[in-house]
C-alpha cells in the first residue's frame, strides 16, 4: 500500500530517542519507527473500545448468569 509523505513536529528530546533506537537497529529508518508506533497506537485505541463496552456489563448479573450455567453443567459429561 502505498505511504502519505506528512510532516510532524517532534519534541528534539524524542527525536534523539528516536535516532537512537535506528542506531541500535530497532528499525531501518525513523520513518519505519514512527509508522510502527502510530500502528500500535491505533492498535490500543481499537483495544480501548472494547475495555470500555466490557466496563458496561453489570459484573453481579455477569456472576449470576455464570454461576446459572456451573449448576445446569454440574458432572463433565462421558466421553
Amino acid at each position: 500500500m502505498p505511504s502519505a509523505k506528512i510532516a510532524i513536529s517532534i519534541d528534539p528530546e524524542d527525536l534523539s530517542q528516536v535516532d537512537d533506537l535506528v542506531r541500535k537497529g530497532v528499525a531501518a529508518s525513523r520513518s519505519q519507527l514512527i509508522q510502527e508506533a502510530v500502528r500500535d497506537r491505533l492498535a490500543r485505541l481499537r483495544r480501548t473500545r472494547l475495555a470500555e463496552e466490557c466496563a458496561k456489563l453489570d459484573p453481579e448479573a455477569e456472576r449470576a448468569d455464570a454461576e446459572s450455567w456451573l449448576v445446569a453443567e454440574s458432572s463433565w459429561p462421558g466421553y
